[in-house]
């Protein structure tokens, strides 16, 4: 199962900070996330999703081909390539993955304008580890919703309110 985490930013910028920090985590197997999205509200107060998979783009991809494969097998490969590619765009554009999207608009819609919240769905992780790491990101916010035990939403409620911490 996994967990969701969805934590506040005073400023747009800390929470694709964070996102970078977790996707290097990721990489170092520290921590396996299903979905990370960073959600902003601009001066004008419009919220907007920034989504690290953009699933148009993957489904144009993945209907150019079969439709290239099919294309070549009707003798129209140009025809089958521009078919394909309309159709996985419109299949990946109607597609969602992951965190739902109305939860993280309507999430969004109580953040103060000029600020921004990233919300992360954590397969698994390796705790000591992953919270070591927080502790180097400048980058303070605030909890909004987890599905964390006590202890560890405790845990990290501490590193995200810790400006005291990086002080010595």
């Amino acid at each position: 199962m996994a967990d969701l985490i969805a934590v506040a930013f005073d400023d747009e910028s800390k929470a694709f900070d964070m996102r970078g920090e977790l996707v290097r985590m990721q990489k170092d197997y520290l921590l396996d996330m299903e979905d990370v999205v960073v959600v902003t509200r601009n001066d004008e107060g419009k919220v907007k999703l920034h989504q690290a998979v953009n699933l148009t783009a993957a489904g144009a991809v993945g209907g150019s081909f079969w439709g290239l494969l099919i294309g070549l097998l009707f003798l129209n490969p140009l025809l089958g390539l521009a078919v394909g590619a309309g159709a996985g765009a419109i299949g990946g554009a109607l597609s969602d993955i992951g965190i739902d999207d109305d939860f993280m608009k309507e999430l969004g819609e109580k953040l103060t304008p000029g600020s921004s919240a990233l919300f992360v769905l954590v397969r698994k992780a390796t705790g000591d580890r992953v919270i070591e790491r927080l502790r180097e990101v400048d980058a303070e916010g605030r909890i909004l919703r987890t599905s964390l035990s006590k202890e560890d939403e405790a845990t990290l409620r501490e590193v995200l309110d810790r400006t005291r911490d990086k002080v010595a």
